[in-house]
């Protein structure tokens, strides 16, 4: 079934993979990186300023997206990406070492992603059905979490000890990525081209969004994704400081005698691998399961075990209970991804959808947002603060979202009527 894809999906899911693969031994412990060469409360600045950066770049970039096309886009998006890798390459060499000018590549990384993500997004919409449009979901999400799997693995034994390699690896896939783009992705949107120069302003962006934010039980709706999804950047940042500065490296015996050392960057990595890995095998079965039952009540149980293997990540130093905060909170991911996207479905205006669904991608961002803040936060007040602070998340998101719900199902009752 995947060959009766259209090329455009196809190519978009292995560029995703390969682009994934690498940037996942690198990007996901850069809040370790920043804190050993400045320090943990400037990390956490730095992250917040480049998460706002590639929040602004793809409110333009969705924008934009409709106006230029889509292939045009992200042949963009992909060369300022392999120009910013070469960039980091450069000044994380043996011979110099630049942390800010590291975070400067960074900044132009982000504004490249807040290009190609949306238009990206808007051409596999362009190229899909209804009929196929759940099958490419259901492939992407399984190679973008296998593809992290394998990044994650890597890195967290590479990152500290091989980081340049790790980047001149980041800098030839970035080649063969920029290349599949331009060659094998077809452009399926020519409305741009004709397009009025004096509509690429603020005021036609805001205009796009204006009919979205006014729906009252949609920001809501958003408002309790950010919320939940907040903790799940913790693991990258907060999370990932604290093991890093917290976790006495460790060395563990096996068969055969050999010795396994484990630090904290490493723990974070096998962590991250129980859950990629519980989602890979599980999501087909979790969907199954949940089928023609309640989805409210499974979400909010989701929300809740979510929060809870979070919260506990975020003060306990004791491994084998770490590993089961992680099981907990893949449980509680396998049952509130798939019903809360089943609820969004509903949810939106059908005439709009295009904008509706650029507007909840906001949700990533501002998690990010608060993820980077999380640096900040949790160096001012510990461990055991921030897990009461995510549990208060987690029932902000269930009231924002139960709230929603509610609303948009009294809307649905006054039409009917």
């Amino acid at each position: 079934m995947f060959k009766s894809l259209h090329p455009n999906i196809r190519v978009r899911i292995y560029i995703s993979f390969l682009s994934r693969i690498i940037g996942s031994m690198i990007f996901p412990f850069m809040a370790i990186y920043f804190t050993d060469k400045i320090n943990a409360s400037t990390a956490g600045i730095l992250l917040l300023v480049n998460v706002i950066v590639q929040f602004l770049a793809g409110l333009y970039g969705g924008f934009l997206a409709d106006m230029l096309g889509r292939k045009r886009l992200m042949v963009v998006g992909e060369t300022m990406k392999l120009i910013a890798f070469i960039g980091m390459l450069f000044v994380n060499s043996p011979w110099f070492t630049s942390a800010v000018a590291t975070f400067v590549m960074m900044l132009v990384i982000s504004i490249a992603n807040g290009f190609i993500n949306p238009a990206a997004e808007a051409m596999l919409i362009d190229v899909s059905t209804k009929e196929t449009r759940a099958f490419m979901y259901s492939v992407n999400y399984w190679a973008v979490n296998f593809s992290l799997m394998l990044g994650l693995m890597v890195g967290g034994w590479l990152f500290k000890t091989h980081f340049f390699e790790l980047l001149v690896g980041l800098v030839l896939m970035s080649f063969v990525t920029l290349w599949m783009t331009s060659a094998l992705i077809e452009e399926t949107m020519t409305k741009g081209k004709n397009a009025d120069k004096k509509e690429y302003g603020l005021m036609p962006l805001l205009r796009s969004y204006q009919t979205v934010v006014k729906d009252f039980p949609f920001v809501l709706f958003t408002l309790g994704g950010i919320a939940i999804l907040s903790l799940e950047f913790q693991r990258n940042n907060f999370i990932a400081v604290r093991l890093e500065q917290e976790i006495v490296p460790k060395a563990f015996s096996w068969m055969g005698g050999h010795s396994l050392l484990i630090d904290g960057v490493r723990l974070l990595s096998l962590l991250t691998v129980v859950n990629t890995i519980m989602i890979v095998l599980f999501t087909a079965l979790i969907s199954k399961w949940i089928k023609n039952k309640p989805e409210q009540p499974i979400m909010y149980a989701g929300f809740l075990l979510f929060g809870l293997g979070y919260a506990f990540m975020a003060f306990s130093n004791h491994i084998p209970g770490l590993f089961l905060a992680v099981v907990v909170l893949s449980i509680g991911e396998l049952l509130y991804v798939p019903t809360r996207q089943s609820l969004l479905a509903d949810i939106v205006d059908d005439s709009k959808r295009g904008a509706y669904m650029a507007f909840n991608g906001f949700v990533f961002q501002v998690g990010k947002m608060f993820g980077a803040l999380g640096i900040i936060i949790g160096e001012a007040i510990g461990g055991i603060s921030m897990a009461v602070l995510y549990i208060v998340f987690v029932l902000f998101g269930i009231a924002f979202t139960r709230v929603a719900l509610h609303k948009k199902a009294g809307q649905h009752q006054q039409v009917a009527a």
